[in-house]
């Protein structure tokens, strides 16, 4: 019987899932897909199976669906199409682990309470990000659950750039920058010795650019800057985060425009970005495909912020041997990589347009000084990694 190690990634209506099957050293995934629309009255699971088979349903009949519904849609799913397998693990995104979580962990309820308390440096996410570990708790107390947190990645930074210039009796309260989307990028860095030797052993900036947008300033593979800091809604321009913002502003909002931080949280999460700018959409894909004016603004200042960005983390490394795109938009938005290349020439970055257009995974012309890459993601990998080497 082959060993199962179940990766969630909960959001506030939706539960991702990947199952990995332990084949000696290596973990191959044997199904993966999710639950969409809960908490709300129409609900859908889709899941692709080992064989490459779809499998979908989508229910609505007047109630409301929560997580619980949704993990037991996935537990169901798991159990038909089981084929030997036993369930020994599972694993979980969890955005924030603070100053005390430098690492994964084992799950007990003590410390699910203790990230709990971390909810207001993440509220988007980390709350439900830990609904699933205490309901499967309940429901199946004797499987070991670890969480994998997306700041563990860059404790390695030095003191200086986790540090705001406040006063110690507040940043000794555990204000500071944390950076996130840690676990993306501990995935590149874990394959870029095979990828690009050079920019694993040199100084790589690393572009995550999704919904959500960061970017990370590697030396020799550990992070020593991040454009992300003491929540997720730092540094890049995002779907609907705003990024990067005089603190004044806030103040503005509050005094001037009567605000309060309820308001000023959802504008700021929820409201700016990408879809605050052009009015159009969140979604890259829309914004690119629009005539909308307001969109090509939108998207000039997203590669503009990139831009000034990687100059800040070529700074604080004292130069970059390599440029890595990762994530949606990364991946798979050329005109994009294109548009922060051609800013880049600064650094001597040239692009192939013909690489960049297939997608790599080298993007780089022959003569340019600083190679650049599209290199895919896995989260869930990481985190079956992290998860199996936990309960090991």
């Amino acid at each position: 019987m082959a060993d199962v190690i179940l990766v969630l990634n909960a959001g506030s209506s939706s539960i991702k899932f990947s199952a990995f099957e332990e084949q000696g050293d290596a973990l191959e995934v044997v199904a993966h897909g999710q639950v969409d629309g809960l908490y709300t009255a129409t609900a859908r699971f889709e899941a692709v199976d080992r064989h490459g088979e779809h499998h979908a349903r989508e229910w609505s009949d007047g109630d409301e669906r929560d997580h619980r519904e949704g993990l037991e849609q996935i537990g169901a799913f798991l159990s038909e199409h089981r084929e030997g397998h036993k369930l020994v693990a599972v694993g979980h995104r969890v955005v924030h682990g603070g100053r005390r979580f430098s690492g994964p962990v084992r799950v007990t309820l003590a410390v699910a309470d203790e990230l709990e308390k971390l909810t207001p440096l993440a509220p988007l996410h980390q709350p439900h990000n830990l609904k699933p570990i205490r309901i499967l708790e309940e429901l199946q107390p004797d499987v070991p659950q670890v969480a994998c947190f997306d700041t563990a990645f860059h404790r390695t930074q030095p003191e200086v750039a986790q540090a705001f210039a406040l006063p110690a009796s507040i940043t000794g309260q555990g204000v500071r920058r944390y950076g996130f989307h840690g676990l993306s990028y501990e995935y590149i860095a874990s394959v870029l010795p095979d990828v690009a030797p050079k920019a694993a052993s040199g100084r790589t900036v690393v572009a995550h650019l999704g919904n959500g947008a960061s970017m990370c300033a590697l030396v020799a593979g550990r992070s020593v800057a991040s454009t992300m800091g003491f929540t997720a809604v730092d540094g890049l321009p995002m779907g609907t985060r705003c990024g990067n913002l005089d603190p004044g502003v806030v103040l503005y909002l509050m005094e001037e425009l009567g605000m309060d931080a309820r308001a000023v949280e959802d504008l700021l999460y929820r409201q700016s970005g990408l879809l605050g700018v052009s009015g159009v959409s969140s979604d890259m894909r829309a914004l690119l495909a629009s005539d909308d004016p307001r969109a090509r603004f939108a998207i000039e200042l997203y590669v503009y912020r990139i831009s000034r960005e990687l100059g800040s983390l070529a700074a604080a490394m004292g130069g970059v041997d390599a440029l890595v795109f990762t994530a949606g938009i990364g991946e798979h938005a050329a005109a994009i990589r294109e548009g922060v290349v051609r800013r880049a020439a600064w650094l001597g970055a040239e692009l192939d347009a013909e690489a960049n257009g297939k997608g790599g995974p080298l993007i780089s012309a022959a003569a340019s000084r600083v190679p650049v890459w599209v290199i895919p993601t896995n989260e869930e990998l990481m985190i079956a990694r992290h998860t199996r080497e936990a309960v090991e």
